[in-house]
Order: C-alpha cells, then sequence, then structure tokens
C-alpha cells in the first residue's frame, strides 16, 4: 500500500477592493523608483560603439592628425567602421584635440550599403574649439538596405592653417 500525501488548493478568489488598492500603490510606487512595468514605458535605445576597420581592436575610438604629407596629393582622412549586425540607427561622434583659431575643416560623414551605394548624413565645414565634442544623428537606418560600414571623413587639404590638426571620432550602433 502506498501513501499519498493529499493537498488542498483554495478556489481562485479575483482582485477585490484592498488587494487592487494595493496592486495600484506598487505599481505607482515601482514608477516612481524608475522601476520597469510593462508597456508602460519605451525603453532609451541600446547604442554600442562599432569597430574602426583596420584598427588595433583596443578602442573602437580612432584618433587622427593632419600631417603635411597629407596636405597636398591624395589625402585620405577617411575612417570605416564596421557594421556587424542590422541596427536601428547609427550616431557620429567628433572631438577636436587641437585647433588652428583660423582653420576649417570639412566634416563628412556617410553610410554605406552591401550593395555598393552610399547615403551622405553629414556634410559640414567647422571650426572646433580644442576639446568641444559634437554628436551627429542619430540618423535611423535605410528601410530595405543593409547598411555595411559608416565611414567618417574629416579633412583639410584646401587649408593650409589644418597642418598639424589632431581629432578623435567614433560612431555607435544603436537598437
Amino acid at each position: 500500500m502506498t501513501k499519498t500525501k493529499e493537498t488542498t488548493v483554495e478556489p481562485f478568489q479575483p482582485f477585490t477592493g484592498r488587494r487592487i488598492a494595493g496592486l495600484g500603490l506598487a505599481v505607482a510606487s515601482g514608477l516612481l523608483l524608475g522601476w520597469p512595468a510593462a508597456g508602460l514605458a519605451q525603453a532609451e535605445p541600446r547604442c554600442t560603439f562599432l569597430n574602426p576597420i583596420g584598427g588595433n581592436g583596443m578602442s573602437p575610438i580612432v584618433a587622427k592628425s593632419v600631417g603635411r604629407g597629407k596636405l597636398f596629393g591624395k589625402s585620405n582622412w577617411n575612417t570605416d567602421f564596421i557594421v556587424d549586425k542590422p541596427f536601428t540607427s547609427f550616431k557620429f561622434f567628433f572631438t577636436a584635440n587641437s585647433s588652428d583659431a583660423g582653420a576649417k575643416y570639412p566634416v563628412e560623414a556617410f553610410m554605406k550599403f552591401s550593395d555598393g551605394s552610399s547615403l551622405q548624413v553629414v556634410n559640414e565645414t567647422m571650426n572646433p574649439p580644442i576639446g568641444t565634442g559634437r554628436m551627429f544623428g542619430p540618423f535611423p537606418a535605410i528601410e530595405g538596405k543593409q547598411a555595411s560600414q559608416m565611414n567618417f571623413k574629416v579633412g583639410a587639404s584646401k587649408d593650409p592653417g589644418a597642418l598639424g590638426f589632431s581629432y578623435r571620432i567614433s560612431v555607435q550602433g544603436c537598437l
């Protein structure tokens, strides 16, 4: 003969009176304390830095300097950042490490796509004070296009006052 343990289950009782008031207080407390409540608030986008192509893998922030050899002839201040997953938007960051009070610096940014096309999202000439940063975007992903790279181009080949200019750039992809 085997013995079984018997348990009793109370019948379902709907929330009434004080129980509903207590639930409302708990939800309101969560909102006041910043606790997430399902369906009540939009989450901030989660952004991660994209890695530069050809970087050392140590940092997603690229530091560059405009040297004498790049003022004439073919200049290459292009830096590409790899897009390794489908993001919903992108942000470009620029900070001047040094500057010449009279020099102007063209700043351009492009979204590059897997089909070989691109879209320019930034085209500005700046005269940034030293240490000043700027965020461009967020720029939404283009529906029907697969982003493969984000490109940052900072150059001053037409402005000899740009000699010695240095800067930092980075790009974030956001979900």
